[in-house]
């Protein structure tokens, strides 16, 4: 299964902007905030493995 690393860039209401870590891109990608732990700030570093996002200790 594919493993993705993100940091949140902003949070805009009800979702958030990702920007991919784990690899050199500038493009955002816009995820709901439902999907996403409820603990996330901008600056977050997200894990996305197994269809599910946590945060990066």
């Amino acid at each position: 299964m594919n493993r993705f690393e993100y940091i949140v860039e902003s949070i805009d209401g009800d979702y958030a902007h990702l920007r991919r870590t784990d690899i050199e891109s500038d493009e955002l990608k816009l995820v709901a905030r439902a999907l996403l732990p409820p603990e996330i700030v901008e600056g977050t570093k997200l894990l996305y493995e197994w269809m599910q996002y946590s945060i990066m200790e």
